[in-house]
């Protein structure tokens, strides 16, 4: 069993499958999730912005997986039934895949699209924006240019990106 060590957190890779000239085995799942099609290098982020090290349970990132349409891409495994935010998945990175597993088989299979509002996923940067007097108050976004990316706030209209 090998343990990799990132930002303090512990990643434990069982010898079993030839990649690279190493044997890797990351385990299936029984019932949760797979977040397919991230992508390369943004595992981490998603991780950490979806809470999961916060789990009491299996969670598998794999990084720089090979993939036929871009190359590499991540993948996270999580090992659990959990509420997983879709909308701030969809506006991390809007191209992922969902895949719902119960009982070892794949039963459903999401495309995560942008989503039309977020809601408390960022932050206003407008200093005169209510939402920086009135901190209880959400922080709610809405996609203006889906072409582009761009959100605006819902109070002062301020563009996200």
């Amino acid at each position: 069993m090998w343990k990799i060590y990132k930002n303090g957190v512990n990643f434990e890779i069982a010898r079993n499958k030839v990649i690279g000239g190493l044997k890797m085995n990351i385990d299936s799942i029984k019932n949760g999730y797979v977040i397919d099609h991230i992508t390369a290098g943004k595992a981490m982020e998603i991780y950490e912005a979806l809470g999961l090290n916060t789990l009491d349970c299996q969670v598998a990132i794999i990084s720089n997986a090979k993939s036929q349409k871009t190359g590499k891409k991540d993948i996270i495994k999580i090992d659990k039934n959990i509420d997983l935010d879709l909308d701030k998945l969809g506006f991390m990175d809007p191209r992922v895949t969902v895949n719902i597993v119960k009982d070892d088989e794949i039963v459903e299979k999401k495309k995560i699209d942008l989503p039309e509002k977020i809601v408390n996923v960022a932050k206003c940067k407008n200093p005169r924006c209510i939402t920086s007097v009135e901190r209880d108050l959400d922080q709610v976004f809405i996609l203006t240019d889906k072409l582009n990316s761009i959100y605006r706030c819902k109070y002062c209209e301020m563009s996200l990106k």
